[in-house]
């Protein structure tokens, strides 16, 4: 059994996803960030970066295995499995190629354009602008690789899809005139069951403060915890 630790957020449906393709026996172990869940000391000997998601693997007569980081989760199950990622080293390569541009472009970079935009308590003009900037360079970059192929990996559904597709689908479905071929992607792999399934991973627990829940405004508290002096308190 895989214990997944995390919330309704692009990096843990992005494992929910992998998991539900895979086939693999699985429970979600909450993590609610605004209340600090990823602090407790129970988890930060999971994950000592205090980052969701992180798995643990339970298995009969064996010590439980644990691993953090999205991309290496993805990696680890689609190894485990021998599904989802080539086994021709080339072809293999460039796998790995676009899912290290969804954990070291699109996530980060998404990331910081969602809180300047929306989470930061001050307004600062010029980092909305490069972030914006960016992610509209970044969705560029896929929808010219999406232009040659039905997959980024090529003609084959990946983990790097999987990776990719929780972070950009808001922004395809909001700009799809732009993004032509993202589009009929993101319509290739959001009819997959398994994608659905992961997808609705943690909507229960949607709190309103976040973009998916409405946006009612962050506390000095819950920045605190994501952003300032909790999150960055000795431990």
């Amino acid at each position: 059994m895989i214990t997944l630790y995390g919330g309704p957020t692009p990096n843990a449906r992005k494992v929910a996803i992998a998991l539900e393709e895979m086939g693999l026996a699985w429970r979600l172990s909450p993590i609610d960030i605004l209340d600090g869940d990823q602090l407790a000391p129970a988890f930060l000997k999971l994950n000592p970066n205090n980052k969701a998601p992180v798995i643990v693997e339970d298995e009969d007569g064996a010590d439980p295995f644990v691993l953090w980081e999205s991309g290496a989760i993805l990696w680890y199950l689609a190894d485990k499995t021998g599904r989802f990622a080539p086994v021709e080293p080339r072809a293999r390569a460039i796998c790995h190629q676009w899912l290290m541009f969804q954990m070291s472009g699109v996530g980060p970079m998404f990331g910081q354009n969602a809180h300047f935009s929306f989470y930061a308590k001050a307004r600062h003009d010029y980092a909305i602008q490069r972030y914006a900037n960016e992610v509209t360079r970044l969705l560029r970059v896929l929808n010219g690789r999406l232009a040659e192929g039905p997959y980024l990996a090529g003609d084959d559904y990946t983990v790097a899809d999987m990776a990719t597709y929780p972070y950009v689908l808001r922004q395809v479905e909001a700009r799809a005139a732009e993004f032509p071929h993202l589009k009929r992607w993101c319509e290739r792999v959001g009819a997959r069951p398994a994608v659905k399934r992961g997808m609705e991973v943690g909507r229960d627990l949607l709190r309103k403060e976040t973009i998916e829940g409405g946006l009612s405004g962050l506390s000095d508290e819950q920045r605190s915890i994501l952003f300032g002096e909790i999150q960055h308190a000795a431990r």
